[in-house]
């Protein structure tokens, strides 16, 4: 366990690098942010979201919380997409989930977990919309990983349900969002190629809050 007190020396060495390679790094972050990707992942603290994508300070946009969800009640990941779309204007969302998901595995237990059961019954029901193909994997192990997939795609779907999302891809083309799992097993970052296309045919005319029928067919889409 890392020592307290080390975090902040660890902190210099940090800016001594940054500063080493480019003595305005931090002057030049200081002004504003342009972040091309917003990530929505879980708050698991082995998953480092810049570190894993390669991306360093001003890149991504990123909010987490336990097992990705993306609920519509919850003011926090809402205001993120809202200010990500409407004035950072990124080009890509992505949701991301990793297997060995502790929230994923709590939801698959019949057990009261006190204030995390309304929060982890949203996973509930992704199992429950995928109850058949799920239940036809008789490896508890890879039916889990699939949850985890399977839960990342819905919360994509949710990100596309937002008016903000709609209405700038409808205006600007942008942004395209993505479903990832990061393996925590190897550190590979998989991208899940969501059928949206398919996905959103069944669906638009419920979720449409553009007016005008188009609920991005092509979102995801090359």
């Amino acid at each position: 366990m890392t020592d307290y007190n080390e975090i902040f020396e660890n902190n210099k060495r940090w800016v001594a690098t940054k500063t080493a390679t480019d003595e305005k790094f931090f002057e030049k972050l200081a002004l504003e942010q342009k972040p091309d990707y917003l990530y929505i992942g879980c708050s698991d603290s082995r998953v480092p979201t810049n570190e894993i994508m390669g991306l360093d300070a001003g890149e991504v946009f990123v909010h987490r919380n336990i097992a990705n969800l993306v609920n519509n009640v919850d003011l926090n990941v809402m205001s993120v997409i809202n200010y990500a779309v409407r004035h950072l204007q990124v080009k890509h969302i992505i949701v991301c989930g990793h297997y060995n998901c502790g929230g994923v595995k709590a939801a698959m237990e019949s057990a009261d977990l006190g204030l995390l059961n309304p929060w982890l019954r949203n996973i509930r029901d992704v199992y429950r919309l995928h109850k058949e193909e799920l239940n036809a994997i008789e490896d508890e192990h890879a039916q889990y990983n699939r949850l985890v997939e399977l839960n990342v795609q819905e919360q994509c779907v949710n990100v596309i349900k937002t008016a903000a999302v709609q209405q700038s891809y409808l205006a600007d083309h942008y942004p395209t969002v993505h479903g990832w799992v990061y393996d925590i097993h190897n550190g590979e970052l998989i991208d899940l190629k969501i059928d949206f296309e398919k996905i959103l045919h069944e669906i638009q005319e419920i979720y449409d809050l553009t007016g005008t029928g188009r609920l991005m067919k092509k979102k995801g889409s090359k």
